[in-house]
């Protein structure tokens, strides 16, 4: 039986560094709030404690979805990790709302924070901070799209192919865009109530952090709910699993397909049409074969196919452009 530690060795890397990450700033930033009182450095805390706290969630629910399918879950527990996801973003929400609340205050009510050098310094670090994050996210999407981008091609590639990573990869790539975004805009503030000495200021760079925690709750949380209710894969993965089966020299068509979606790996239903003349153990061969192949590929769960004689029409066509 597999341990609850070895689970979590097979939980998702991203998640688990920006957890890691993100608990060392929250306590940095957490401390520099006390000491100097700035309403923008309050709430880049608060993202970083959302941060680290939702992370840490998926990481867990990243590992539990790693376990072996059991005669009661024959699918595994794929869509476990959409669910730790979506509570996630519970958190998201009610971090926002509070940066809301705050940033809305220190506009009505300005005041001068203290300490300008330590939240300098301190926001500086966390902008450095997040972005090797960041960095780390994106090379981590590259990985599981099997993009063979280098260098400074991995930023656009991530971009491109975000959408075909696994769950808690794309929640460490958005919360990190937002979260370097939010360090940047914070430090913004702060250097610029300063030196322009209009307070306001402060609580506009917090207002503004809260809503980028709104709007990637919002995106986030649309993701994982039509992941956990059950979605079609990508084009893009469709495309690749039809090419698998069509290679082999024996498969005349494909009948009809279905992949979905579970948490990262997909399960494949459909029907496969072989060229005529074959016995039936040898048309159960080409059938094994076929299942065993795709099976080969990381990404998929579990096959389940039927084997049919051509009819001599075409029936598979890709799907349309996304």
């Amino acid at each position: 039986m597999v341990t609850f530690v070895e689970l979590l060795k097979k939980g998702n890397k991203s998640s688990g560094i920006a957890a890691l990450a993100n608990t060392v700033l929250a306590i940095i930033k957490g401390i520099a709030a006390m000491i100097s009182g700035s309403g923008t450095m309050m709430a880049t805390t608060l993202h970083s404690v959302a941060d680290a706290t939702n992370q840490a969630f998926v990481f867990i629910g990243s590992a539990i979805a790693e376990k072996t399918p059991t005669r009661k879950f024959p699918t595994g527990f794929g869509r476990v990790v959409n669910l730790f996801v979506l509570i996630a973003v519970i958190v998201i929400s009610i971090m926002s709302y509070e940066t809301l609340i705050k940033g809305w205050e220190l506009i009505q009510h300005p005041k001068e924070s203290g300490n300008f050098w330590l939240n300098v310094l301190v926001l500086s670090a966390a902008v450095a901070l997040d972005g090797l994050v960041l960095v780390k996210a994106m090379k981590e999407i590259v990985h599981e799209t099997r993009s063979e981008a280098k260098g400074m091609a991995i930023v656009s590639s991530a971009f491109k192919n975000v959408r075909l990573a696994a769950p808690p990869t794309r929640l460490v790539f958005y919360e990190d865009i937002i979260a370097t975004l939010g360090a940047l805009l914070a430090l913004g503030a702060v250097i610029l109530s300063k030196t322009t000495g209009l307070l306001f200021l402060d609580g506009v760079g917090t207002l503004l952090i809260g809503l980028m925690l709104f709007g990637i709750a919002i995106k986030i949380g649309f993701e994982n709910t039509i992941g956990l209710i059950g979605v079609a894969a990508p084009k893009a993965i469709e495309d690749r699993v039809a090419a698998t089966i069509l290679a082999d020299p024996d498969i005349d068509d494909i009948k009809q397909m279905r992949i979905i979606q579970e948490g990262r790996r997909y399960h494949i239903e459909g029907y496969i049409e072989l060229k005529r003349g074959f016995t039936l153990a040898v048309a159960d061969d080409i059938k094994f074969r076929v299942r065993d192949k795709l099976l080969t590929d990381p990404d998929i769960g579990d096959v389940t196919i039927g084997i049919l004689e051509t009819d001599g029409i075409k029936d598979w066509k890709p799907a349309p452009e996304e």
